[in-house]
C-alpha cells in the first residue's frame, strides 16, 4: 500500500473514530496532545545486556541476569548511540534516556565509581542536547569487586560501605549537573542488591546501616528543579532469596519520612524523594496498579519501572496486558500525569534489542491511549447512581470503541511506522547494522 494511501486510510479512520468518541464527550485531539507530552525513560542497558562501558564489570554475583545471545549486541558508546537513535525514531513523541553509572562514555578511563563526575558522561549529554531529550541517571551498586558478596550500602565493612556512599554522592552530583545542562529534571535512582541467599539471622542491623548510608548520600542539598531522588525496592533477587534489605516496606517508610522533611531556608528547593516501584519486583499475584492511588495520597511523586515478570522478575519486554492497562487507568483517573514518572527497566538478550525497546515503550503508550479514551465520566455517573450493572455494561462496551484508529493517527503525526512497516524497519536495521557486528 503506497504511503499516500496509508496516510489517507489512517486519516479517514481517525475522522470516524473522532466522531464516535465525541458522542461520549471525549476529544481525541486532546488525547493525542496528552500522549505527545508524556515522556518515557528508555533503558540504555537493553542495547548491550547491562554490560556497560567499564570493560571490567560483570553481572556475576550482582543479583541480575541477562539470558540469550541474539546477534547485534552493542559493544561500545557509538553502537549504543546508533541503536538508541533507531529506537527513538520508531516511538511516537519525545522521550528520555535512562543511563546507569557503568555507562560512562570516556573511553578507557580507569577511574573508580566513587570518583566519577559529570565529565565522564559528556558525550551522553551532548547527544541528548542534539536530540532535545532528557536523561535520567542510576547508581550502579553491582558488578564490582566491592559488591562481590552481594552487599553494598549495608556492608559490615565500613570501608566498602563508604565506597558505595561516595558513589551515591557522586551520582547525585551528576544527576543535578545533567538536569541543569539539559534544562530537564534528572531522576537519580538508587537500587542495591543487598540481602541474604539463605536464612538471615539479623535483619535489623543491615537495615539500620542502610538508613545511615542513605542519610549520608542524601545529606547534600541539591537543586530540586534539576534533580529528583528515587529509591527502588525488591521482594527478592538472585543471591538474595531469603532477605532483601531494601524491601517495599523499608523504602515506603523511608520515602514517606523524607517527604515530611521541611525545606531549608536560604537554599534551593530540596529534591523530591520518589518511591520507585518495579512491576517485576513484587509477588506474582501482587499488582502495583493497586498501590498507585495510595502512594499518591502521601508522597509527592512515584517512579514506575515497567517490565513484565514471567513467573517472577524475569524482565521480559512489556506488552499490552491487563496490568499495564490498569496502571495507565489509575494514572489517568488520578490525573497524576505530573506525579507519575515512567521508565522501562528490562534486558532481554533473546530477541532483537531494538524491537524490545520499541515494543516496550509503544505498549505503555497504547495502554495510556486506551485509558485516556475511556469515557470515565460516564462510568462515574453510574457510581453516583449506585448502578454496578450499568458500570459493567459500559466498561465492556467501551472496549469496542476504535482506540486503535487514534493510536494510528498519533503515530502518523510523528511519521512513525505501524503494522508491517514497523517490523520491516526493524528488520532492515538488523540487516544493515546489527548483523555486521562481531564480538
Amino acid at each position: 500500500m503506497a504511503s499516500e494511501t496509508v496516510s489517507d486510510f489512517t486519516n479517514n479512520n481517525y475522522s470516524l473514530a473522532k466522531e464516535k468518541y465525541k458522542t461520549w464527550g471525549i476529544d481525541t485531539d486532546e488525547v493525542i496532545k496528552t500522549l505527545s507530552n508524556y515522556k518515557i525513560s528508555l533503558p540504555c542497558w537493553q542495547t548491550d545486556d547491562v554490560t556497560g562501558l567499564e570493560r571490567a564489570s560483570s553481572l556475576e554475583g550482582s543479583g541480575l541476569q541477562s539470558t540469550g545471545s541474539y546477534p547485534g549486541k552493542a559493544r561500545n558508546w557509538e553502537e549504543i548511540k546508533s541503536d538508541l537513535d533507531k529506537v527513538l525514531s520508531l516511538i511516537p513523541g519525545t522521550h528520555r534516556i535512562n543511563v546507569h553509572a557503568i555507562y560512562r562514555s570516556n573511553g578507557g578511563s580507569r577511574i573508580d565509581r566513587d570518583q566519577i563526575s559529570v565529565s565522564h558522561f559528556s558525550e551522553w549529554i551532548e547527544w541528548a542536547e542534539e536530540k532535545k531529550i532528557g536523561i535520567d541517571f542510576n547508581g550502579s551498586f553491582f558488578a564490582h569487586p566491592n559488591a562481590s558478596d552481594g552487599n553494598t550500602l549495608t556492608h559490615h565493612d565500613e570501608k566498602i560501605r563508604k565506597f558505595w556512599i561516595n558513589h551515591g554522592l557522586r551520582c547525585r552530583e551528576i544527576g543535578e549537573a545533567i538536569g541543569k545542562r539539559l534544562g530537564s529534571r534528572c531522576i537519580t535512582n538508587i537500587w542495591i542488591p543487598d540481602g541474604s541467599k539463605d536464612t538471615c539471622v539479623d535483619r535489623y542491623t543491615p537495615r539500620k546501616r542502610l538508613i545511615e548510608s542513605l542519610d549520608q548520600i542524601l545529606s547534600t542539598v541539591h537543586d530540586g528543579t534539576f534533580l529528583a531522588d528515587a529509591v527502588e525496592s525488591k521482594l527478592f533477587g538472585i543471591g538474595s532469596e531469603s532477605f532483601v534489605a531494601g524491601s517495599h516496606e523499608f523504602y515506603l517508610l523511608y520515602a514517606s519520612r523524607a517527604a515530611k522533611t521541611p525545606q531549608l531556608s536560604g537554599v534551593p528547593l530540596r529534591p523530591e524523594m520518589l518511591l520507585c516501584l518495579d512491576t517485576g519486583h513484587f509477588h506474582p499475584t501482587e499488582q502495583i496498579s493497586d498501590k498507585i492511588s495510595s502512594l499518591l495520597a502521601f508522597l509527592p511523586g512515584v517512579l514506575l519501572h515497567i517490565s513484565r515478570g514471567v513467573r517472577w522478575d524475569s524482565d521480559h519486554v512489556p506488552v499490552l496486558n491487563d496490568e499495564l492497562s490498569s496502571i495507565a487507568r489509575d494514572i489517568r483517573t488520578a490525573c497524576a500525569f505530573e506525579k507519575i514518572n515512567i521508565a522501562l527497566d528490562f534486558f532481554d538478550a533473546s530477541i532483537n534489542r531494538i524491537a524490545a525497546l520499541v515494543v516496550g515503550a509503544r505498549s505503555f503508550q497504547k495502554a495510556m491511549c486506551m485509558a485516556l479514551l475511556e469515557p470515565i465520566e460516564a462510568i462515574r455517573e453510574t457510581k453516583k447512581n449506585v448502578s454496578n450493572t450499568s458500570r459493567l455494561v459500559l466498561q465492556e462496551e467501551f472496549k469496542n470503541l476504535p482506540w486503535n484508529a487514534v493510536w494510528e493517527k498519533f503515530c502518523l503525526n510523528y511519521n512513525v511506522p505501524t503494522g508491517r512497516s514497523l517490523m520491516e524497519s526493524i528488520t532492515q536495521y538488523e540487516v544493515d547494522v546489527l548483523n555486521k557486528r562481531r564480538s
